[in-house]
């Protein structure tokens, strides 16, 4: 290799003075694997369901929705001790917090014990937590009893951001980014978790969405740890977080519809979702790519939340992305549903495997996309350090 190259190789994959970078990440789920060519029977069967339309409806979203496995908290055991959670206009919310708050407090820490593993670092050299679900209502939060479970020091920083929804682990991500880069020598720990307890129901013709949901959402959680000026032969950063962009589109708050009532979370999704991210998403894009000077979408690597493969359909097409552009979302979403907040991080670590393999010839840079609620965009500019 030329002098030249090599200080090219040097240069990108030395990170930035100041800039946060993802040191480890981890993952966990539940016991309970459930097979997609399996789940209408079983669906079918707990909710005690008898109308055949029902049934080949969810028969056919469960095909065009391109999962092949997902986890669940539910179990044969919670619904025998819980058959309340199976009867329609049961006022179950206190049932599905008592199961919910262990079973996501418990993945939390499964998935930040082996983030921290990958860390090689003390957990008492964490100085601040951020902690993400949309699965969890009560005070104190997740954040007090995960950074309990795990050792944490006592003054460590905590941040608790709840009922985000799909983007919500691209938010925490942006907070830990901005938390690491204003403290100096701070390490956080980012942990998402989250479980389809609060909006499992029966099957209604009045409510088509709850079969979207049975079809495509799944369970479990996801961690990362973010710090700025790695320390050398001790930490391994693998991605830098360049630039962060936070956006929402107006008139579109009913889109993704979500409401807490006795019976616990209902989500509404309008069918012109994947249309309002298609009409918004390339001007977004170009204000993220700007930050490095970047105009050809071809050019970067693409870790995006996928909600459905509509919505990564849709983007493909509207950017003009070359095949398999999109390969780490789609089998993250394949592997394991939609898993709201995790899913990008599962997203990303498929991305980290795939850059490892390219060595010198990935890309340097890329973008992290996930939508939600708002309708909002939450979306960030990295830069691969993974090169041979």
């Amino acid at each position: 290799m030329s002098l030249n190259g090599e200080e090219n190789h040097l240069h990108r994959s030395t990170p930035t003075p100041g800039k946060a970078t993802l040191l480890a990440i981890g993952k966990a789920f539940p016991r309970q694997l459930v097979l997609q060519d399996l789940l209408v029977e079983g669906y079918i069967r707990d909710t005690n369901c008898d109308d055949l339309a029902i049934k080949e409806k969810l028969q056919r979203l469960c095909k065009t929705t391109t999962v092949k496995t997902r986890y669940t908290v539910l179990s044969k055991e919670i619904l025998d001790e819980y058959p309340e959670l199976a009867t329609e206009g049961s006022p179950t919310i206190k049932q599905r917090l008592k199961i919910a708050h262990p079973a996501v407090l418990e993945m939390a820490k499964e998935a930040s014990l082996a983030c921290l593993k990958e860390w090689k670092r003390p957990a008492q050299d964490i100085t601040h937590i951020v902690y993400v679900s949309s699965s969890e209502i009560r005070l104190p939060g997740g954040d007090l009893y995960l950074a309990t479970e795990l050792g944490l020091r006592n003054d460590v920083g905590r941040v608790m951001l709840y009922f985000l929804g799909c983007y919500g682990g691209a938010t925490g991500l942006r907070v830990a980014k901005d938390i690491a880069e204003n403290n100096p020598g701070s390490r956080v720990l980012l942990s998402t978790s989250e479980t389809t307890i609060l909006g499992f129901r029966p099957p209604n013709k009045a409510r088509p969405y709850d079969l979207v949901g049975a079809a495509l959402f799944g369970d479990g959680a996801a961690a990362v740890v973010v710090g700025a000026d790695p320390i050398p032969c001790v930490e391994t950063p693998f991605m830098e977080l360049n630039t962060a962009v936070q956006q929402f589109i107006p008139g579109t708050s009913s889109v993704i519809d979500g409401r807490l009532s006795e019976e616990g979370i209902y989500f509404k999704l309008g069918r012109d979702l994947p249309q309002k991210i298609e009409e918004n998403i390339e001007e977004f894009c170009k204000k993220l790519m700007a930050g490095a000077g970047l105009s050809d979408y071809n050019s970067v690597f693409w870790a995006v939340h996928p909600g459905g493969p509509a919505i990564l359909n849709r983007l493909e097409s509207t950017l003009g992305l070359e095949n398999g552009k999109l390969e780490c979302s789609r089998r993250a979403l394949m592997d394991y549903g939609n898993v709201s907040s995790n899913t990008i991080f599962y997203v990303m670590e498929y991305m980290r495997e795939e850059l490892g393999k390219k060595g010198e010839k990935g890309e340097e840079w890329g973008l992290a996309l996930a939508f939600g609620p708002g309708i909002t965009f939450e979306g960030m500019l990295l830069r691969s350090l993974l090169f041979k």
